[in-house]
């Protein structure tokens, strides 16, 4: 599968895709190898989506809802959560509940909700780091560096976050 790695300001990112669209976007991490490491010029329209995630990693938000993503490798319950979560804007955050109610599910699957984000093969494009609890609290985040990483990223976003 064609991915390609490149610089941003808060580290290496990576990014994976085919024929139908991205199969895979990863956050920076301190133990991935530096710029350099890429094994495909990556394509036109995946040129754009890096350009972007530079710009958003600088402060300049942007909302990755119009890439396309290659959903038939994600369970169909997966999908659903994560297309929800699509809806979640830069600068704002929901609740595990809200997504839940989002896909006509009680709050009692937000535990669900959750593990699903978990399983996100696009953090930050696929905004899971803007879900938090129902009370504000910044609870997991599977990325590279969890919760710090995931209050790192809503900052940078300008989103109003809770302090303890």
């Amino acid at each position: 599968m064609p991915h390609a790695t490149f610089s941003t300001p808060l580290g290496t990112c990576a990014i994976a895709w085919n024929d139908t669209g991205l199969t895979r976007f990863l956050l920076p991490d301190p133990e991935r190898p530096a710029s350099g490491n890429t094994e495909a010029e990556p394509p036109h329209w995946v040129g754009d989506i890096v350009d972007r995630v530079k710009r958003h990693l600088i402060g300049e938000a942007q909302d990755f809802a119009d890439v396309r993503y290659d959903f038939s490798r994600v369970p169909e319950f997966v999908r659903a959560v994560l297309k929800a979560a699509l809806e979640v804007k830069p600068g704002h955050t929901a609740s595990y509940g809200d997504l839940a109610a989002a896909i006509g599910l009680p709050p009692a699957a937000s535990r669900a909700v959750g593990n699903a984000l978990g399983d996100n093969p696009w953090p930050l494009l696929i905004p899971c780091h803007r879900i938090v609890a129902a009370t504000g609290k910044m609870t997991g985040f599977s990325g590279p560096g969890g919760v710090a990483t995931k209050v790192r990223l809503l900052a940078l976003e300008g989103a109003q976050l809770l302090a303890e």
